[in-house]
């Protein structure tokens, strides 16, 4: 019995050192598991880690909107609010005049020559009027009806029901992005175009309270800019704003010297009717961008692609005058500069990300799916979010299985990949920073991994 015992000791004696060994042999193989990353910092905290638990608005906000939205008394207020929910969800970009107009062309040439292999003889100023009827209903029955929306102050007030804390939520988790990878930056002055009931001016202030001294809402509509301040000041118009420095404009500054620490635009690139008065409101939102430029739209496909013109525009087009000379680099969500790799998917996939909240009304949490763009001054050598290895964003909820992690992610190097994260090809480091990952986080990159690791160009 005693001969048994003394034989399996040395059995796990054995054993021990094989896996100490072992471990030492995979630490050698993959650098990256010596390399300090982590700064210091558990795996449930990483640098790479930027989600944010389920959002609630601030209490002066959600009082003051509760008390505007009880006072207005507006009729089928939940069905309105679901409606304009759905409307705002759908809402595709309108059709480009020489989109239409080439298609009307050869629409009209399809119908004449029809008409020419008709024997017989056809007043031609009738048949040309019935063609152009049948062109203008092909047209309308095939392409996109863009119409633009004017808020007054009851619509106003359905748009708070349905979209406030949602765009809260997703602004915030945006703006964490900066806050957490830039923890020194402290901007003193903000513009917010678009800036509707407000939110952003909230959620910028949840983070630099202490510094902004300056934010400047502009909103063409009259009517919501009444409703934002409203809110400012909880609904009670002799009551101090909770925010100070707060001012309200309906066209942006006219000086294009004049610039802001932080310029944001939320929800509203898809409100403006064709490309190119878009790229001319990129172009000036830029030109007041002194450090950083955050653009957010609806994580649908046509949100995605508004964000990816912007970004193009940007990076690859120059202003005829350029009073900063300092070029735009992306600091997030993309790992890279290159063309966005979903957009060469079939069918076309949009890159968005999620945020989970709770509404103004009930219970139960929500999900808010969101596309963002961040674009900073600093030049990628420069950029504060540099560390000692490159990260890649992962796109899709990490799959975690025993002893190994499924991670789609948005590589530097511009493609899309499948990666099977393990503590022993991966280092332990990285695995457990896997696990304690979500959607829209970054991990860093794991080179030189077996194609058993590994699908490149995933379309999942």
């Amino acid at each position: 019995m005693g001969t048994r015992r003394y034989v399996s000791r040395v059995f796990c004696q054995q054993a021990s050192v094989v896996k100490i060994l072992s471990r030492n042999i995979t630490a050698a193989a993959n650098p990256q598991t010596n390399l300090d990353f982590l700064e210091g910092r558990p795996h449930k905290q990483h640098p790479g880690v930027s989600h944010l638990k389920t959002l609630r608005l601030p209490e002066e906000f959600l009082t003051a909107a509760c008390s505007i939205i009880d006072k207005a008394q507006v009729t089928q207020l939940p069905d309105r609010t679901l409606k304009l929910t759905n409307f705002l969800w759908s809402r595709k970009r309108a059709v480009e005049d020489s989109t239409l107009r080439q298609k009307a062309l050869v629409l009209e040439n399809k119908l004449w020559e029809k008409a020419a292999e008709k024997a017989g003889n056809v007043d031609k100023h009738l048949l040309g009027e019935r063609i152009q009827r049948e062109v203008i209903s092909e047209l309308r029955r095939t392409f996109y009806r863009w119409t633009p929306l004017k808020y007054n102050e009851e619509l106003g007030v359905v748009y708070m029901a349905s979209r406030m804390a949602g765009g809260y939520a997703a602004v915030r988790r945006a703006l964490n992005e900066i806050k957490k990878r830039d923890p020194t930056f402290a901007p003193q002055s903000l513009l917010d175009f678009g800036s509707g009931l407000g939110t952003v001016a909230w959620a910028s202030h949840s983070y630099w309270a202490d510094t902004l001294k300056e934010i400047v809402c502009v909103d063409s509509s009259g009517p919501m800019n009444i409703l934002a301040e409203r809110l400012l000041k909880g609904d009670d118009e002799h009551a101090p704003s909770h925010i100070k420095h707060v001012y309200f404009r309906q066209f942006l500054p006219v000086s294009p010297k004049v610039q802001f620490d932080l310029v944001t635009s939320a929800y509203t690139l898809s409100e403006i009717p064709n490309i190119k008065e878009r790229e001319e409101a990129v172009f000036t939102l830029w030109r007041k961008t002194s450090s950083y430029l955050l653009l957010v739209e609806n994580g649908t496909k046509e949100g995605h692609q508004i964000l990816m013109e912007a970004r193009d525009t940007l990076l690859q087009k120059k202003e005829k005058t350029v009073y900063d000379t300092r070029p735009a680099s992306v600091f997030a969500p993309c790992s890279h500069e290159k063309t966005c790799p979903k957009l060469a998917l079939t069918p076309a996939v949009p890159c968005n990300f999620h945020q989970m909240y709770m509404p103004l009304y009930g219970h139960n949490s929500l999900i808010e799916k969101f596309s963002y763009l961040i674009l900073t001054r600093e030049p990628p050598s420069e950029a504060k979010s540099d560390r000692a290895v490159e990260w890649s964003r992962l796109i899709a909820s990490p799959q975690a299985r025993t002893r190994h992690v499924h991670c789609r992610m948005c590589c530097p190097d511009g493609q899309l990949k499948h990666v099977v994260v393990t503590a022993r090809k991966h280092g332990r480091d990285v695995y457990r920073c896997a696990r304690n990952s979500e959607w829209g986080d970054q991990l860093p990159l794991i080179p030189d991994v077996d194609d058993n690791d590994m699908i490149q160009n995933d379309s999942e």
